[in-house]
């Protein structure tokens, strides 16, 4: 079983004991939508790409991902929000192609899986530009997929006979390791944001009550 799959089953896991509630609850997702997504990204993930001439399309890898960043985008709150995961997808999808050309061309060069590499850069940067949760997921999906998409049409100007594989093969733990890492980056930042305002929250509720209690002792 590839990472994807199992960082997958664990989040699965997860989302059954209660544990990413609050992370569904911001993207707007109940727990069994979440459970029903994560089914079909794996078992579809497993079935063969759908051939379109020069595209092969995989369902679980590519189809069901799109698909959630679509209604994502339709469930933001403002403008701004959507317009900053359209513009961090693409930026997140430039990132990436120029990692791959700046990394070496022989696999065995690499310490881990390069899918793996470009899952952990997109999650990262998605997380950086996306802020929110919604918005970062959208843009480590939508940004691999981009970046796929320009080495094809490249490849395609080049001359070079070459398949555009969205989601299939290493692609779709790209893809998957890249969408989680986004969101699970942006909710440990939220989470310390929070924690360190409660302090201040709690000092200016002191300041605010101080006075009060001083009256009523001279009461």
């Amino acid at each position: 079983m590839s990472v994807g799959l199992i960082l997958l089953a664990a989040a699965s896991v997860l989302v059954l004991f209660g544990v990413a509630q609050r992370v569904l609850d911001r993207m707007q997702l109940t727990d069994r939508a979440a459970l029903i997504i994560a089914a079909l990204i794996f078992f579809g993930g497993l079935a063969p790409d759908i051939r379109l001439g020069r595209v092969a399309v995989n369902l679980g890898g590519a189809v069901v991902p799109l698909g959630v960043c679509v209604y994502l985008l339709i469930q933001t709150d403002t403008r701004a929000e959507v317009g900053r995961a359209l513009l961090g997808s693409v930026l997140t999808g430039l990132a990436v192609y120029a990692l791959g050309r700046l990394l070496p061309a022989e696999p065995e060069k690499f310490i881990i899986d390069p899918h793996y590499l470009y899952g952990i850069a997109g999650g990262a940067i998605a997380y950086l530009l996306g802020r929110s949760r919604r918005a970062a997921f959208i843009c480590g999906v939508l940004g691999v997929v981009l970046a796929d998409t320009a080495v094809a049409v490249i490849n395609w100007a080049n001359g070079i006979s070459a398949t555009l594989v969205l989601g299939g093969a290493g692609a779709m733990d790209t893809i998957v390791i890249s969408g989680l890492l986004a969101v699970l980056l942006s909710e440990l930042a939220g989470e310390i944001i929070e924690r360190m305002a409660r302090p201040n929250r709690r000092e200016n509720r002191d300041a605010v009550d101080t006075p009060v209690r001083g009256r009523e002792g001279r009461s």
